[in-house]
């Protein structure tokens, strides 16, 4: 069945339908990795977004049991130039045209990702929608609808939606119990292989909701705060931001992607929208205080202004190589640190986990001066 992708531009693409028989609408965005086309339908961080894979053949490893991020696809949909319908490999249990069609996600495939890669990069992220019809007047009402959403984003606040994180987050506090310190992870979106690399490293964890309360918390007794990744625009999240300075003001705090987004937030910082963000595994990522060059894996729409830091007590950790953005920075003076790339991912494969390393470490400190406090 033929389908067809609409982008705001006017511009439209023509491909074969696949996945579930639904019209979708969301933020189109692209994708480099040449791998990893299971964590990224999954990343909570892709909520509400269409994603067009660079690489051209998506599909041909199938889908397993053990690489998702979270409990279900969270993608709009997808777009692929060619989708392999017959996986080869020893794990694999479903075909990605199979999980699409169990959560109710369209996608396309035989499009010209390059084309449509090549327009997201003239004009930024593209708001579009995957239709079953190439009809003019469903194109205009569609338009018409961005138009009066873009109306009501100018009329009214969107800060006390939180449509996206609220749809990613956890509903109630999860607890993986171990023997190392016990880190609270504040749930945006949080992907499974953070938490796993946590446990990893010897670490209780305790998941909680975006939204709980600092008071409840202090009640779980945590050694050390992980402000996770999630979808959408950190400023979206504006009215927790005292709640989340009161929070890591007091303990070992480790901030992940929108975390690190939040932290620059809630200290009187600002960010920003990049022109297309960036979505891959192979960012270069400079650590200026080393000077070592990171291949990373990255997933965000938004970064942290590089001016308005110099108004707090953070300084820039790291770097991204192409474009100069933010990509890490430390507090002068509190156990602090921050990363908008994803060190659980490790494409390198190994080297950016030795940010969970320096982490899990202060968060040990942190539990031993309790355990001191608490024997004298």
């Amino acid at each position: 069945m033929k389908g067809y992708l609409f982008l705001e531009t006017g511009d439209w693409f023509e491909g074969e339908w696949f996945g579930a028989e639904v019209e979708q609408s969301g933020e189109v965005v692209f994708q480099t990795g040449m791998t990893g086309y299971q964590e990224v339908i999954t990343d909570p961080s892709y909520a509400g977004q269409i994603v067009n894979f660079t690489y051209p053949l998506i599909g041909n490893y199938g889908i397993n049991t053990i690489d998702d991020q979270s409990i279900r696809p969270q993608v709009a949909g997808v777009i692929v130039a060619e989708l392999c319908k017959e996986p080869s490999h020893p794990q694999y249990n479903q075909t990605f045209e199979q999980v699409l069609a169990k959560y109710q996600i369209p996608g396309l495939s035989g499009i010209d990702t390059r084309e449509l890669t090549k327009l997201i990069r003239k004009h930024g992220s593209l708001r579009g929608m995957i239709s079953k019809t190439l009809d003019s007047s469903l194109l205009a009402d569609w338009k018409r609808k961005l138009e009066l959403q873009e109306q009501d984003d100018q009329k009214f606040s969107r800060i006390n939606l939180l449509p996206l994180v609220d749809q990613v987050s956890t509903r109630i506090p999860l607890f993986y119990p171990n023997q190392g310190p016990h880190v609270v992870v504040i749930d945006y979106g949080a992907k499974f292989s953070i938490i796993d690399s946590l446990k990893s490293l010897g670490c209780s964890v305790t998941v909680v909701p975006y939204n709980y309360p600092v008071k409840e918390i202090l009640k779980l007794n945590p050694d050390g705060i992980l402000l996770s990744n999630g979808p959408g625009d950190p400023k979206e999240l504006t009215p927790l931001l005292p709640e989340i300075k009161k929070l890591v003001t007091s303990f070992p705090t480790l901030g992940i992607c929108l975390g690190h987004q939040l932290l620059a937030l809630s200290f009187g910082a600002d960010t920003e929208k990049l022109p297309f963000g960036h979505r891959g595994v192979n960012h270069p990522v400079i650590n200026l205080e080393t000077n070592q060059v990171w291949m990373t894996s990255q997933n965000h729409g938004y970064v942290v202004n590089d001016e308005s830091l110099k108004k707090t007590d953070f300084i820039v950790t790291h770097q991204n190589v192409n474009d100069q953005s933010v990509e890490g920075m430390k507090h002068r003076f509190l156990p602090i640190q921050s990363v908008q790339f994803h060190p659980e991912a490790h494409p390198g494969p190994i080297e950016a986990f030795e940010i969970f390393k320096t982490f899990v470490q202060l968060c040990s400190v942190e539990k031993g001066v309790k355990q001191y406090a608490q024997i004298s």
